[in-house]
């Protein structure tokens, strides 16, 4: 084409009017993934990097100032306005049987209280027992026949009922999500934050077994980050093996706390936050602090004791753990329950659920165990297990348990980032002990060939772990807990 053509002028004014029509939503779509790398780059340690490396250390000389006060666990319990319109008795069932999923239960911001908006039909009364009155027809009356009085015929009906020691202590109803749970029953209820499209929105199933003596209310809550599958299975098994009947206390299990994130396999909410940066949560506030605010209030707040189940983030794995704030007096007694379980430091960070629920006066630790979107059988077990030891501690169960030699507790850890980019091959395993200088792993640059060790810097043990990956220079790659002197409690 001749440059006098007049198409050859015009060609250039066409390609730069496109590149600036084009510009502002190029730089919009690099900026919105900007954020959300920026965001997801946050929220990805979480538990497992960031709040040991910006953990409060442990004071020398631990000293009891903080103290952890709840309010009683019948005022915990009630509702600040208890209504018939929104209580309903929930009806017993056997959670080792297969039942129909709950009602909905929407949570309501403006008056604070759950709705059910689908309820449940009340049971079928069972028929009558017959007793022995009923069985024979009239005889006639002889000397030595056989007759039956009024005070017998009572005591056959009453054959079927359970024998209660009046000096026995018995325990109460209680109240949660706007429906009453007998004593000496379990049931399933359904929590929603009632944040989704109405025609859309699913509720969370949350169990609940109400023990026939008093005692303390323990919760459990699995799948915060919805791609954490260990701590629903170790939820699920610990409450279908309870018995009401002989449990102290009350066991609240909310097996998928994130349910969004759990049906899209993803560790973050449909908003792309994470949830356990927003507790105790607000009303008014963006997505994630408002469904915090619902599960805190509606659930949490009934609690007295609470484990919060997770697993390694971002192709991590954690050897079973705690992670508890051990200036608190009262936690450093409460892990001392959990049988097998190792102990880590970690005051926590603000927005995670556990350091909410201290701050609430409820005594509170983490759980690690195991990698995320796994189904890991031995390290479910290892935390059905402690959570078992746990509650006979509180003597909320009683069973021949045997406890094995216990676990130590690292009052002070740290994470070793690779230096370099590269394929990352470990040479030890969770759980190995190591000392210091060893070499813990090889990042080898795929291109170059080049390779770097990891060292470890102080003697102690691998209590997490990246799994081997690629890798960048920077990441986290092993959570060593590093043996040092208990300190004084006095």
């Amino acid at each position: 084409m001749s440059m006098n053509h007049p198409l050859s002028r015009l060609v250039p004014r066409i390609l730069l009017a496109s590149l600036l029509y084009c510009l502002p939503c190029t730089l919009a779509l690099a900026e919105s993934q900007l954020e959300f790398e920026e965001a997801e780059t946050e929220a990805a340690d979480d538990e497992n990097v960031e709040d040991i490396e910006s953990s409060k250390p442990l004071r020398k000389n631990i000293d009891n100032t903080r103290k952890i006060s709840h309010p009683d666990q019948a005022e915990a319990s009630e509702d600040p306005e208890p209504s018939s319109k929104t209580t309903k008795i929930a009806p017993h069932i056997d959670l080792k049987e297969l039942a129909p999923p709950p009602g909905v239960q929407s949570f309501s911001p403006e008056t604070g209280a759950s709705e059910t908006t689908e309820p449940e039909p009340e049971p079928e009364p069972k028929p009558k027992p017959k007793t022995t009155t009923e069985t024979t027809p009239e005889a006639p009356h002889d000397e030595g026949t056989a007759t039956v009085s009024d005070d017998q015929a009572a005591s056959a009906e009453s054959a079927d009922e359970p024998n209660i020691d009046p000096t026995e202590e018995v325990a109460g109803a209680i109240t949660l999500l706007g429906t009453e749970i007998m004593p000496g029953t379990s049931t399933r209820l359904s929590w929603s934050s009632g944040m989704q499209i109405a025609g859309l929105s699913q509720s969370t199933p949350v169990l609940v077994v109400n023990g026939s003596k008093p005692g303390p209310t323990l919760c459990l809550t699995g799948a915060i980050h919805g791609d954490e599958l260990n701590g629903i299975e170790i939820v699920r098994r610990t409450l279908y093996d309870l018995e009401p009947e002989k449990l102290a206390g009350q066991v609240i299990g909310v097996p998928i706390v994130n349910l969004q994130g759990f049906q899209q396999g993803s560790r973050y909410l449909s908003d792309r936050r994470d949830l356990n940066r927003h507790f105790p949560g607000n009303p008014t506030g963006n997505l994630a602090d408002r469904i915090a605010y619902s599960l805190f209030n509606e659930i949490i707040s009934h609690c007295t004791m609470l484990v919060d189940i997770h697993t390694g983030s971002l192709k991590r794995t954690n050897l079973p753990q705690l992670r508890a704030d051990m200036n608190i007096a009262e936690v450093r007694t409460f892990v001392k329950g959990f049988d097998r379980m190792a102990v880590v430091h970690s005051s926590g960070t603000g927005g995670m659920l556990r350091t909410a629920a201290l701050d609430a006066g409820i005594i509170a630790v983490s759980m690690e165990s195991g990698e995320s979107l796994r189904i890991q059988e031995k390290q479910i077990k290892a935390g059905v297990n402690s959570l078992n030891s746990l509650m006979e501690k509180q003597n909320m169960i009683s069973r021949l348990f045997v406890w094995g030699k216990p676990e130590p507790v690292y009052y002070d850890s740290y994470w070793i980032r690779a230096e370099h980019a590269g394929i990352l091959f470990s040479k030890k395993k969770l759980g190995d002990r190591v000392i210091k200088g060893q070499v813990l792993g090889i990042v080898t640059d795929p291109i170059t060939n080049a390779s770097h060790a990891i060292h470890a810097r102080a003697t102690g043990r691998i209590i997490g772990m990246a799994v081997d990956q690629v890798v960048m220079a920077g990441f986290a790659a092993y959570h060593i807990g590093a043996e040092t002197e208990i300190p004084d409690e006095e």
